[in-house]
């Protein structure tokens, strides 16, 4: 027992496929009209049965639609415009009419007519082919014919079918068609049926019309025309062989298309880099710039800052000059107020001195030289007082009283310390003040001329 691995496939489906042929071409004749046992008892002598007249009878045993007129004997046949007929009668050798949508009056008892479509007819192929590789091939194709000559076409071909009159013939074209492009596909190989199927439609179209419309322009043919034939498909029954066969486009496009893909890529990339490089340059000349903009900020504030330091220093500079030119002067007037002060002690000891010859010379000379030397005291007074607001008023005029004072008050001590020291001290005291102070001594002063004038007022003389 054979296995379903052992089986042959292909065999297979041609053994269904020559059975179902053997099928359709059986042909399937209509079944009697109703008027063929009414022409037979007719025929018999017998009465035809009453019928209604006038009324039109369709007849359902065509699948052309004809329609059948009048009753009993004299009825009439119409016929559509697009079918062929052909009307024969008994005792006749050619048929009384032939041709396209022909009507005619129809007697049962003698006459016969044949109704056939007279459109195109289209006949779709599926062959399976075995190509010079000895790999299966489906081949899908169509072919179109019409009718050409009725007359011989009736004659050589069965259109008896009741329900398609052009089944029968269809198969034949089709058989016909089928080993046409089997024998042309066994000289081909896969690639040349899949890649060029103009030799299969010129071998399938010769062999068609030399069959329907005859070789040569003899009258050999079967009255038909075929319009058109084509390929619509062929397809490799193993799918692993038509996998094989697209292996290499499709590498080859994978190829074409990952190069595609790396050309669009470099090409982005350089795109990218460009922008990248730009938008980097950019970034690179703000920074330069913004660092251009920092460093002159940088060096105004810089020369800014230095040229405030300097005016400080400058400033600095000039006070500090001022203050010590203050300074200096303000020794200078120290120095001359000190020098002053010893001239006026100087001579204050010069006059006490002459004051005391004055007071001996008083003691010893009487009331004349008292006043004389009341009168020197005087004057003296005088030109000391004088002296006195001079130095007063050239002092007011220089500086504040207050700071020179301030300013003397703290050197002071500093200049007496750097004073020479006396070899002797000689004082006289005049009541009870001290006479070593400007105070004391002008008291003193005032009170010795007070009495010197007193004496010269009380002298007569």
């Amino acid at each position: 027992m054979a296995t379903s691995e052992s089986r042959n496939v292909y065999l297979d489906q041609v053994v269904a496929q020559q059975e179902r042929l053997a099928s359709d071409l059986r042909s399937k004749r209509a079944a009697p009209s109703p008027a063929a046992p009414q022409a037979a008892r007719q025929a018999a002598g017998g009465a035809p049965e009453p019928r209604g007249g006038g009324g039109a009878e369709p007849v359902h045993a065509n699948a052309v639609d004809v329609r059948i007129t009048g009753f009993w004997r004299w009825k009439t046949v119409i016929v559509p415009p697009n079918a062929f007929v052909v009307h024969t009668r008994r005792g006749r050798a050619e048929p009384l009419h032939v041709g396209l949508g022909v009507s005619f009056r129809y007697n049962p008892a003698t006459d016969s007519f044949l109704v056939v479509p007279g459109a195109m007819q289209t006949i779709l192929i599926n062959a399976y082919c075995i190509c010079r590789e000895l790999q299966g091939v489906v081949v899908q194709a169509y072919v179109q014919w019409i009718i050409q000559d009725f007359s011989t076409a009736y004659r050589k071909l069965d259109f008896g079918d009741a329900e398609d009159p052009m089944r029968l013939v269809n198969l034949q074209l089709k058989e016909q068609a089928e080993a046409a492009v089997k024998d042309k596909v066994a000289t081909m190989g896969v690639a040349e049926v899949l890649s060029d199927k103009q030799p299969i439609i010129e071998e399938l179209t010769a062999r068609l019309r030399g069959v329907a419309e005859g070789e040569g322009g003899s009258d050999q043919g079967l009255g038909l025309r075929i319009v058109t034939v084509q390929i619509k498909e062929a397809i490799v029954s193993s799918s692993r062989l038509w996998e094989n066969l697209q292996k290499p486009y499709r590498a080859e496009q994978g190829q074409l298309a990952r190069l595609a893909e790396l050309a669009a890529e470099a090409v982005v990339s350089e795109r990218e880099m460009a922008a990248d490089r730009l938008a980097e340059t950019q970034r690179i000349e703000n920074e330069r710039e913004l660092g251009d903009l920092r460093a002159r900020n940088d060096a105004l504030t810089f020369d800014r800052e230095t040229a405030e330091r300097i005016r400080r220093a400058e400033r600095e500079q000039e006070d500090a000059r001022k203050l010590a030119e203050l300074d200096n002067e303000t020794a200078v007037h120290a120095l001359a107020l000190e020098r002053e002060r010893h001239e006026v002690e100087n001579e204050m000891g010069r006059l006490r001195i002459e004051l005391e010859h004055a007071l001996k010379r008083l003691a010893l000379d009487g009331d004349l030289r008292l006043a004389r030397a009341q009168t020197e005291a005087d004057h003296d007074s005088a030109l000391l007082a004088l002296e006195r607001d001079r130095i007063r008023a050239a002092t007011e005029n220089e500086q504040s009283p207050a700071s020179i004072q301030a300013k003397l008050i703290g050197s002071l001590p500093e200049i007496v310390a750097k004073l020479p020291k006396p070899a002797e001290l000689k004082s006289v005291t005049i009541g009870g003040n001290d006479p070593t102070t400007l105070t004391g001594l002008v008291t003193e002063l005032a009170a010795v001329v007070g009495a010197l004038r007193s004496a010269i007022t009380s002298d007569p003389r």
